[in-house]
């Protein structure tokens, strides 16, 4: 069954036998700490802050959480507060990790640390941004926009795997995915057609995952189906996809940035394909999405979704 709005994450989070305790790298970070207590006032988070307590102490007196619970735990601006709070969850007094006040390379390097071990051996990071876009009847996850910046095939089949057992651990049986690119036709000189032909075709004789996969797909055939009616293009999935498997970071992250700013879609950011839940989202983002995002991270920490690939 597809999804409408947000509200499967959020009941999904609110079953959760335990508030995740979620530790907050650079946690001085105005948004983020609004939604990491809105997750903690609806019984799903349980915030730990990590980064400089004089900055930190200073944003909850200007937001008015001060007198709020939480943990604090100093890290001075010369260590790794990412590392700190790795290192949190790995001594078992944290469950999932969240981006603060913390540029995205710093954030990405010690989670990609093999010395960390977060992630297995022939598993892959990737990001997923789940899209509340106005015109559009479902939820729309979209990947890789953070991570990986020029997937090949192998890569790229990983990403569908990773947001495929996702989705279905949210609540999804078969979702639609889609490997976008810029025409449906598959052409030499435009090697992303000819990979994602390559990928629905093995697909179809060895599933990558349990899911309906199209490709090449350009982007108004994803969303439209008078598109695909008016350009003759044959598939009953158009105007119904779940999921955008895109190219290229680059078009990832644009095409997010273009439905926030833009088409004033809602959303929210997740790490997958770790050994614990990350959540991402930037600090301009608004107060909802780092909430959401936390929501997602409490929903899926007790998954028992295989991910072997």
């Amino acid at each position: 069954m597809y999804k409408t709005n947000f509200d499967f994450i959020v009941e999904k989070a609110h079953a959760t036998a335990e508030p995740v305790r979620v530790a907050i790298a650079g946690a001085d970070a105005e948004n983020i700490l609004l939604g990491a207590f809105q997750a903690q006032t609806e019984g799903f988070a349980e915030p730990i802050l990590l980064g400089n307590k004089e900055r930190i102490i200073a944003k909850l007196k200007d937001l008015s959480l001060f007198a709020r619970q939480y943990t604090i735990i100093e890290v001075s601006d010369e260590e790794n507060v990412v590392q700190a709070a790795i290192d949190l969850i790995k001594e078992g007094k944290a469950d999932a990790l969240m981006r603060g006040n913390v540029q995205t390379r710093d954030f990405l390097m010690p989670i990609l640390d093999k010395d960390n071990a977060l992630i297995e051996k022939g598993r892959l990071l990737s990001h997923i941004t789940f899209l509340k876009i106005p015109d559009y009847p479902r939820i729309l996850a979209v990947s890789d926009v953070t991570v990986v910046v020029e997937p090949n095939m192998s890569q790229r089949k990983q990403i569908i795997k990773n947001m495929v057992h996702t989705l279905q651990a949210l609540g999804y049986e078969r979702p639609n995915i889609a490997l976008m690119t810029l025409i449906e036709k598959p052409t030499f000189h435009m090697k992303d057609t000819v990979e994602a032909q390559t990928i629905v075709r093995e697909h179809t004789e060895r599933p990558i995952a349990d899911c309906e996969l199209v490709g090449p797909i350009a982007y108004d055939l994803i969303i439209s189906k008078e598109a695909a009616r008016l350009k003759g293009f044959d598939c009953d999935l158009c105007g119904s996809f779940d999921g955008i498997i895109t190219p290229n970071l680059l078009t990832g992250n644009t095409l997010v940035k273009a439905m926030q700013i833009h088409g004033h879609a809602s959303s929210c950011g997740i790490l997958v394909g770790a050994n614990i839940p990350i959540a991402i989202t930037s600090r301009s983002d608004p107060q909802e999405q780092s909430y959401l995002s936390l929501a997602a991270c409490a929903a899926l920490k007790n998954t028992s979704v295989e991910w072997k690939l």
